[in-house]
């Protein structure tokens, strides 16, 4: 996984934690759930990118 992939994921991530706090706070739910969604999104990229390693290796 490329270092750039790495920030973009995580930040992401950092992202969806914080709509989801936010949404959480003043009981948005559409925003807490855009949040999570987001955590989500970033999770399973970073998943493919790891998948996407393993290969490069052998």
């Amino acid at each position: 996984m490329g270092l750039g992939d790495k920030i973009e994921n995580a930040a992401e991530k950092a992202g969806g934690k914080g709509k989801e706090a936010a949404g959480a706070a003043t009981g948005d739910e559409g925003l807490r759930a855009e949040g999570q969604a987001d955590q989500a999104k970033g999770d399973l990229k970073q998943a493919g990118e790891k998948v996407k390693d393993a290969f490069k290796k052998d």
